[in-house]
């Protein structure tokens, strides 16, 4: 079966590959078609994945599957949040240099809100939603977590996003320090994904 991811983050592409290989579906992205991504106005992670996955499944015709994911802060109330990915967007940005691209941008504007608060508690939630057609009555989703924390300054070359300032809390090793089997296997996104493959007899 043929399933069209509803995003087109490379690093997003590559780790759902790698994760249906035991599975009979082929995997596509919105790389790979011509329309506009949905608006995420929902205020839940499960809620944006699920405007996103019935978006793509109108345009695509296929089953889609959707991922809505982010970094939750304690000392700045949820934030990044529902906006990690445009996060640096927020602000108005004169004090992080304009040469970052998007990701570092968003993990320079992380540390200067941070700045030296002592509470660096954090976890990335990941919600997983994937509908057989637009109007799926029954979706399969599925949640994860991953606890950790901010560190003060990157560290590592693997992984994307804020992977290089988030340690493990249990190996305090940074995400973006990680060989991609061993995140896979403790990571929010992979821990969603335990959850969603056991519904994929479902399909």
């Amino acid at each position: 079966m043929q399933i069209v991811l509803a995003s087109a983050n490379a690093g997003k592409v590559g780790e759902f590959k790698t994760l249906l290989e035991p599975f009979d579906h082929q995997l596509t992205s919105l790389a790979d078609y011509d329309f506009e991504q949905a608006d995420e106005t929902a205020c839940t992670f499960v809620e944006n994945a699920l405007l996103k996955a019935r978006h793509a499944a109108q345009h695509t015709g296929l089953p889609s599957l959707a991922d809505d994911s982010g970094l939750v802060v304690a000392a700045l109330n949820g934030a990044p949040g529902l906006y990690s990915a445009r996060y640096a967007g927020l602000f108005d940005d004169a004090l992080i240099d304009s040469s970052l691209g998007q990701d570092e941008a968003n993990v320079a504007r992380l540390l200067h809100e941070l700045g030296d608060e002592s509470d660096r508690r954090a976890h990335f939630y990941c919600a997983l939603a994937l509908v057989r057609h637009p109007t799926d009555p029954a979706p399969l989703i599925a949640t994860g977590q991953w606890r950790g924390s901010v560190a003060y300054r990157t560290s590592g070359t693997n992984g994307f996003g804020y992977d290089p300032v988030f340690l493990d809390a249990i190996s305090g090793i940074s995400a973006a320090s990680l060989a991609p089997e061993d995140k896979r296997s403790i990571s929010h996104r992979g821990k969603a994904w335990q959850a969603l493959s056991t519904q994929l007899d479902l399909l």
